[in-house]
């Protein structure tokens, strides 16, 4: 199969595959969801998305149809099954099928969806733009749901302005991006905003986090200010398409470049982990 989707055990190509409108993802996008890359046919940190992707289900009350396992499992199972040893592999939980009511469904029973489709890595050492947004999304930025509608119509702009994200503040907090989590280095030490809700806690995010700690980087895990990202030697966007890049414009002004040994140092670091754990040979 060149591409798979999944919806309760129905499994089909993705583009033949039918949802009911009675779906809650329809009406109010009542969901949560997770992803990551699969290369070799093995997945990539399956276990770490998994997790999040529960305590996500957890933190909108919601009871999962499947164990931690099982749903390993089952990921790996479907990613055989597709043509193409990379792919983008994507799931998600749904509250349920019930009719329109802004309530939760007393009888209503979660309904588990996958989709995959080939992924081919980007070039991670490229140098991406970026544009500044204010932060005008809920405060519950921490739980991977399927309500996006400000992150896309901030992708929407990043992409009119020919960047390739959209920096959120609140006020002069830096947050995150549209779909990327966002870093600095100054001075030789790693800064990222604090997992907290007002961000994601991304996986990627974690990873050169420790990363870090291999190469002796020391890393601070406290909020920064829009006007200290400005001034940052390196502005580093990490997400798990992706998994880490650095900036070189701001709404079109310079900036970064100050620090490109130690930014390859742990682009190579995440790289050389991705292959070694899908057991492809760099």
């Amino acid at each position: 199969m060149e591409t798979l989707g999944y919806y309760n055990g129905e499994i089909g190509v993705l583009e033949d595959m039918r949802i009911p409108m009675n779906d809650r993802v329809c009406w109010f996008g009542d969901g949560v969801y997770d992803a990551t890359l699969s290369a070799n046919h093995i997945i990539f940190a399956l276990e770490e998305h998994i997790d999040r992707f529960f305590n996500s289900a957890v933190l909108l009350d919601m009871d999962p149809p499947i164990s931690e396992p099982a749903l390993a499992e089952l990921l790996s199972s479907l990613v055989r099954k597709v043509d193409s040893p990379s792919q983008l592999v994507y799931w998600q939980m749904t509250r349920g099928t019930a009719s329109r009511i802004h309530s939760f469904p007393e009888q209503a029973k979660p309904n588990l969806w996958v989709m995959l489709r080939p992924y081919s890595l980007p070039d991670i050492y490229r140098k991406v733009g970026l544009i500044l947004l204010e932060d005008t999304r809920y405060l519950h930025c921490n739980i991977k749901t399927l309500n996006l509608i400000p992150n896309v119509l901030a992708a929407e702009k990043a992409k009119q302005a020919g960047a390739y994200e959209a920096v959120f503040h609140r006020s002069e907090r830096v947050t995150e991006c549209s779909h990327s989590n966002v870093h600095i280095l100054k001075n030789g030490v790693f800064y990222t905003p604090p997992a907290d809700h007002l961000i994601l806690p991304g996986i990627s995010r974690a990873h050169l986090i420790t990363q870090c700690g291999k190469l002796g980087i020391p890393v601070s895990e406290t909020p920064f200010a829009v006007s200290q990202m400005l001034a940052a030697d390196e502005i580093l966007i990490t997400s798990s398409g992706s998994f880490c890049l650095s900036a070189d414009r701001i709404n079109g002004e310079p900036v970064g470049g100050k620090a490109p040994e130690l930014v390859r140092k742990l682009q190579d670091a995440l790289l050389e982990e991705f292959y070694e754990a899908t057991q492809v040979k760099s």
